[in-house]
């Protein structure tokens, strides 16, 4: 079990994800994907490293655009699970050439 982050801890680790932002128990990142294939693999290597955390992303998927947002439900809020995911998500998008918007 994850125990929640601090406010503090959010925000520096935060920090160090561009493209993510907070909104109460949840931190989300959109990435552009440069064409509808490249977004369906973006949810794929994000699905394996989600399994092999056993901690899954919300996921939508419009056409290039992937959006992902993290929450531990089980703990109701942040945990460190949720920003490792978040690195993990930024890692594969790099690899993708998929940009995040903001």
């Amino acid at each position: 079990m994850s125990r929640l982050l601090t406010d503090e801890e959010i925000g520096r680790q935060l920090g160090e994800l561009p493209g993510w932002t907070r909104q109460g128990g949840e931190i989300s990142a959109s990435y552009q994907a440069p064409d509808f294939p490249t977004a369906v693999r973006l949810v794929d290597e994000v699905a394996l490293e989600a399994e092999d955390m056993d901690h899954h992303p919300d996921i939508d998927i419009r056409w290039r655009t992937v959006k992902f947002v993290l929450s531990t439900h089980s703990e109701g809020g942040l945990t460190q699970l949720d920003v490792e995911l978040a690195h993990r998500v930024t890692q594969a998008a790099a690899r993708l050439k998929a940009t995040a918007d903001g």
